[in-house]
């Protein structure tokens, strides 16, 4: 974790969401930054050169992934932080993320486009980060900023104003992020997600998810909020539904699960992607799936159900077509312990044959979403910590030392 100097959060936060949990370690190099402020000076202070000088010193300790655990790119501009990651892994040869990276990829496996900041910038900083995640197809709501510039004297803001804030901005969006690495966010935002009813993304618990993510530790944290629990397997999901879609061609694939363990109900899809112009389906929870006329087909054959028109039975919902303008679609079921634990989606928005290729594509990525929920062992199967129950052989970590096995 390349780390603001005058932090005084990230790193003891970071501790707590790992205590006991055996799956990283963590470790931490400083950069100089004191004052958040949109002048020349405090740009200054992100330059590549201080943080490529502490990120090889990091390296010689072989991490596994290297963190800019700051949100300068939330005002400063997201390719920023792209092209830094892109020197650290050159210089380094280490993988590499930022904090702002990583609640944009939040944003992603969750399918979130309306998103609420709580933010202790001034008030210039936090309409310049409303403009950046605009760029990234973020609609932002923006909870009154605290208005403060002093870096250290974002972690004297009380937990309790941070709770506030947070739910200031949960009006009307499809999650919050806390945008501050040094604001005690991390409790408040999991104890808050229930009652909300929307997850909420503090940017110390983002970043360290993230991190665990691209380091392969597969990370199922509990205790700490959706994100840190179920945010890889979502993610993990969502791409197998995005190469899934552009293999075949199709106008949207929908993955609904029932599992549990990560809060996921068919009635509300656990992932979507959908093509340019096409109507998302994702937070329609209108129908109860499994009463629709080919959810039953698929729960009496356990074999896909391709359907190149809709002509003959099974019939799906007439929301289907009218709402959402489906007009063929191809569906495969999820089978664990002789259950149908739920099924993916592939929707054509024109009739169309779909060819043996496509099929094949289908029930590859079948294969893979069941194996993912292997992975984040969907049955319940976590240690007394917390975290999911060591698997034989699994590797893990942001240091090559640490390990599940």
């Amino acid at each position: 974790m390349l780390t603001p100097s005058s932090n005084t959060c990230l790193e003891p936060v970071t501790y707590r969401l790992l205590a006991g949990t055996d799956v990283a370690t963590a470790h931490f190099a400083r950069v100089g930054v004191t004052r958040i402020a949109l002048d020349e000076g405090c740009d200054a202070q992100f330059d590549l050169e201080p943080m490529l000088t502490a990120a090889r010193q990091l390296a010689d300790a072989q991490v596994d992934v290297i963190v800019w655990n700051g949100t300068s790119g939330s005002w400063l501009g997201v390719d920023r932080d792209r092209a830094l990651c892109a020197a650290i892994t050159e210089a380094t040869g280490v993988p590499a993320t930022t904090s702002t990276l990583a609640i944009l990829d939040a944003c992603a496996a969750y399918g979130v486009t309306r998103l609420g900041l709580a933010v202790p910038y001034t008030r210039d900083v936090a309409e310049r980060i409303v403009t950046t995640y605009a760029r990234e197809g973020l609609d932002c709501t923006l909870a009154e900023p605290f208005g403060v510039s002093d870096n250290e004297a974002f972690a004297r803001i009380p937990e309790a104003e941070v709770a506030r804030q947070i739910e200031a901005a949960a009006e009307d969006v499809h999650a919050v992020a806390v945008v501050c690495t040094n604001v005690y966010g991390a409790a408040a935002a999991a104890g808050l997600e229930e009652a909300l009813g929307i997850p909420v993304f503090d940017s110390v618990s983002a970043t360290l998810w993230r991190a665990l993510d691209l380091a392969g530790a597969d990370p199922v944290v509990t205790g700490h909020g959706e994100l840190l629990r179920s945010g890889s397997l979502r993610a993990r999901c969502q791409r197998v539904l995005t190469a899934l879609r552009e293999a075949t061609g199709a106008d949207r694939t929908t993955l609904r699960l029932d599992v549990p363990a990560h809060a996921l109900h068919v009635d509300l899809t656990a992932g979507e992607c959908v093509g340019p112009e096409v109507r998302s389906i994702r937070r329609d929870s209108s129908l109860d799936q499994r009463r629709l006329n080919t959810v039953e087909w698929l729960e009496e054959h356990r074999v896909p159900l391709v359907q190149p028109h809709f002509r003959d039975d099974p019939h799906p919902p007439q929301a289907l077509v009218d709402v959402y303008g489906v007009n063929a679609q191809m569906l495969s079921p999820l089978v664990r312990d002789g259950a149908m634990a739920g099924w993916i989606s592939v929707h054509s928005l024109a009739e169309r044959e779909w060819t043996a290729p496509d099929q094949d594509q289908l029930a590859s990525a079948v294969e893979q979403v069941q194996s993912l929920l292997d992975t984040y062992d969907t049955h319940g199967t976590h240690g007394t910590d917390g975290t999911r129950a060591p698997r034989a052989g699994a590797a893990a970590a942001l240091t090559k030392e640490a390990s599940l096995a």
